[in-house]
């Protein structure tokens, strides 16, 4: 997807986010944030680094480590400085309200399909095998849920 709709949706010098730049990282484990957005709707982001940017999911309802399925809507790319964002974005400003870590650690793929990713997550709070499956007809939706113990 790129950084291009994460550039047009903000005002980055108002905004006070992490600039659209694809990154470059010395480390070879995989960034993995979930980050809690009291946006207009709480709701929590789910990013995977990918490619020198972040995939991107927001989540409705908390993430569950107990196999319970959660939609999870595709959203933007986003930079990779953004796993380590939290702070307040602005009244005004393209998901305006707070911003903070809620889990973060590395993920390692398994099985990266079009509509399918298997993945494995060592996080602070979600650990082991987890998948994102895109749901029929519906580009922007998948669900997000632990398989196995």
């Amino acid at each position: 997807m790129g950084l291009e709709k994460y550039k047009q949706k903000r005002d980055l010098e108002k905004s006070h986010e992490p600039k659209a730049e694809v990154g470059q990282k010395k480390d070879k484990n995989l960034t993995y944030v979930v980050q809690k957005h009291h946006a207009q709707n709480l709701h929590y982001d789910l990013r995977l680094e990918h490619e020198g940017v972040l995939w991107s999911w927001a989540v409705p309802k908390k993430p569950s480590d107990s196999g319970i399925k959660r939609l999870a809507i595709r959203t933007e790319d986003h930079p990779l400085d953004y796993a380590g964002f939290e702070g307040e974005i602005p009244k005004g400003h393209y998901g305006a309200g707070r911003v903070k870590i809620w889990d973060k650690g590395f993920w390692e793929p398994e099985d990266i399909k079009k509509n399918k990713i298997v993945f494995k997550i060592k996080g602070d709070r979600l650990n082991g095998k987890f998948v994102l499956i895109n749901l029929k007809d519906q580009e922007k939706n998948w669900l997000f849920f632990k398989v196995g113990d």
